[in-house]
């Protein structure tokens, strides 16, 4: 059984002779809730995963709300011109939205072609409200000679399809595919054309997750060093992230350091193959850094335990903040230490002992189970959570049984060894 901590605002907090914080030494960087957004992939990029399944509409309404609840900026709600079903939710999504006044703002994505950007305008212009287009073509010569395309092609469709949503008065994100794999020439005169042509955004794609955090910052520095010699201001950078390296999150928190005003992730990281940078994880290391002062991260937990029932997604135990076993342990020394925290009626410090996440933070609390590693506290704690009187006896019994099990006991386990002891 969990005991949650409390969330709120302490003076230990602010007393770093607990904890000494080496992650916050020499540190160059502080983002401001005013200029750097954070995009959520899930609904389009996510789904797009081949283990989910597509989510029900109720189910993407209740994620659009819970976005808009742990301090999302915007959502990518899905490709409207790629079935009636993606453009009937796309166009519901966006009534909930305006009918309930969600901070959340909506994007769209869709091709390089006005076929795709079409129904976002008309969707739009229904609900009236804004939508931000994300209009994506591959610019990589791999990518280019799959495609039998040229940079001449490129240039033109991207321009073309620009022109119309800018027309349509839609804002425009110009999404290079496999950006980090681009040659710089190429990415140079796409990205003039697109901002010439009325693109705000340029979103740096690492589609296949290639990039390492030396490449963020290279790709990152070469924007900007591009958009400064336009001579233009207010073009904002995207950085939107694969995990085939498994760096996708440490990518996304990089970008940010490195210049990119927006990063993209997904709920639980799904998405195409191995998935995309966790929203749930940039968030919450951004919350310990003390990038989001005042920002409530308590229902962090909530969207992701309603993104994964929605996509039908089994969260690995062990994964952080919203496995089963984030919080949890049934080593007797760790145990005990937690134990000694809350003898000493400090909260604060019983779920910081051992866990670098402090679990109240983000609406969960530390567990203490009982198995082969365990000790007595392990078992007169577990007893007192549940009103039950630890006697020497039962403590004993209860641990004599725990020691020759090979795993952590489920509490119907426990509780039929109370049951026997009583009967006794």
């Amino acid at each position: 059984m969990s005991e949650r901590a409390p969330s709120g605002p302490s003076a230990r907090e602010a007393d770093d002779h607990l904890v000494y914080d080496w992650n916050t030494i020499h540190r160059r960087w502080r983002l401001t809730p005013l200029h750097t957004t954070f995009f959520d992939e899930t609904l389009r990029d996510g789904i797009q995963n081949p283990s989910v399944v597509d989510p029900r509409l109720e189910d993407k309404l209740a994620l659009v709300h819970l976005m808009d609840e742990v301090g999302i900026h915007i959502a990518d709600i899905g490709l409207p011109g790629s079935s009636t079903r993606a453009y009937d939710d796309c166009l519901a999504m966006c009534q909930e939205i305006q009918r309930s006044r969600l901070k959340l703002g909506v994007a769209m994505a869709g091709r390089t072609v006005i076929s795709d950007i079409a129904p976002m305008a008309e969707i739009s212009q229904k609900c009236g409200i804004p939508v931000e287009v994300y209009t994506f073509i591959g610019s990589s010569p791999i990518r280019q000679l799959a495609e039998a395309w040229d940079v001449d092609a490129l240039v033109k469709k991207s321009a073309e399809a620009i022109d119309f949503a800018v027309k349509e008065g839609l804002k425009v994100c110009y999404v290079t595919e496999d950006t980090t794999r681009s040659r710089p020439e190429v990415l140079a005169q796409l990205f003039k054309n697109a901002v010439d042509h009325g693109a705000t955004r340029l979103c740096l794609s690492d589609t296949v997750g290639h990039s390492t955090p030396d490449g963020v910052r290279n790709l990152i520095n070469f924007t900007r060093a591009t958009i400064a010699g336009m001579g233009v201001t207010g073009v904002g950078i995207d950085w939107h992230g694969h995990n085939d390296r498994g760096l996708a999150l440490v990518n996304a928190i990089w970008a940010l350091e490195f210049g990119a005003d927006r990063v993209h992730g997904t709920a639980l990281g799904i998405g195409e193959r191995v998935g995309n940078a966790q929203m749930e994880l940039i968030l919450l290391n951004l919350k310990l850094l003390g990038e989001l002062e005042g920002q409530d991260t308590s229902k962090l937990m909530e969207y992701c335990e309603v993104a994964a029932r929605a996509v039908k997604w089994q969260v690995p135990i062990n994964y952080p903040l919203i496995g089963r076993d984030a919080f949890r342990t049934a080593t007797g020394v760790h145990a005990a230490a937690i134990i000694k925290a809350e003898a000493k009626g400090d909260a604060w410090l019983a779920d910081r002992i051992y866990s670098g996440v402090p679990a109240g933070m983000f609406g969960r609390g530390q567990e203490i189970c009982i198995g082969y590693m365990s000790g007595a506290s392990n078992v007169t704690y577990w007893l007192r959570k549940r009103s039950i009187e630890p006697s020497k006896e039962l403590v004993d019994a209860i641990l004599a049984v725990a020691k020759k099990s090979d795993h952590i006991l489920e509490d119907p386990e426990v509780m039929a060894i109370v049951r026997e002891h009583v009967r006794a």
